[in-house]
């Protein structure tokens, strides 16, 4: 029940995935510092900044620099960002 149609994180995922690309992400506000965030490490790669509602007392994210829309569309091009990111 949790997770079917409209309800919950799956509905969430789903009209995500539907309106991606149609407006710049959070995460891309990010990086280009619209949106505030502390920023605990960065390079040319990838952003390092602490989770805004952290769920733990050390919870930060780390994201690559360059938008990668979906999982399945990572690419051979995106093997070394991946490896620095995870």
């Amino acid at each position: 029940r949790c997770c079917s149609g409209q309800d919950g994180e799956v509905g969430k995922a789903q009209r995500a995935a539907a309106e991606a690309g149609t407006e710049p992400t959070i995460f891309s506000r990010i990086i280009a510092r619209s949106v505030p965030a502390t920023i605990l490490y960065e390079d040319d790669e990838c952003l390092v900044f602490r989770d805004v509602a952290p769920q733990a007392p050390v919870h930060f994210l780390v994201i690559p620099k360059r938008p990668i829309p979906r999982l399945s569309h990572v690419g051979p091009q995106d093997a070394q960002v991946s490896g620095r990111c995870l």
